[in-house]
């Protein structure tokens, strides 16, 4: 089986996190609302998941102005929370995509 047979299947839903999911009701979405959405994700029949830029930013563009992309942004959470919601995502089956500018 080739690595890449899974994209041939792929469902992606796609999240912009600012818009997704507030879990700490700062009125951002963050990576831990992400993480706490993916019952329903897979639910809905999605196995994949494309998320826009979440790195650390100015935000003068949207988060598309990326400084470093080694950080996340602290409206979204930290590598700590990015980890976690890979590992969730994975253990549901769910490819995690990640936008790189």
């Amino acid at each position: 089986m080739n690595v890449n047979d899974w994209l041939k299947n792929a469902i992606f839903y796609n999240i912009y996190p600012q818009s997704f999911y507030d879990s700490n009701n700062d009125g951002i979405g963050d990576l831990n609302g992400i993480t706490q959405k993916f019952d329903y994700i897979n639910y809905m029949g999605f196995n994949a998941i494309w998320i826009n830029p979440f790195y650390e930013s100015p935000f003068n563009d949207a988060g598309y102005d990326v400084t470093d992309y080694y950080k996340v942004a602290k409206r979204y959470g930290t590598i700590e929370d990015f980890q976690k919601l890979c590992k969730k995502a994975h253990e549901l089956g769910i490819k995690v995509c990640v936008d790189l500018v």
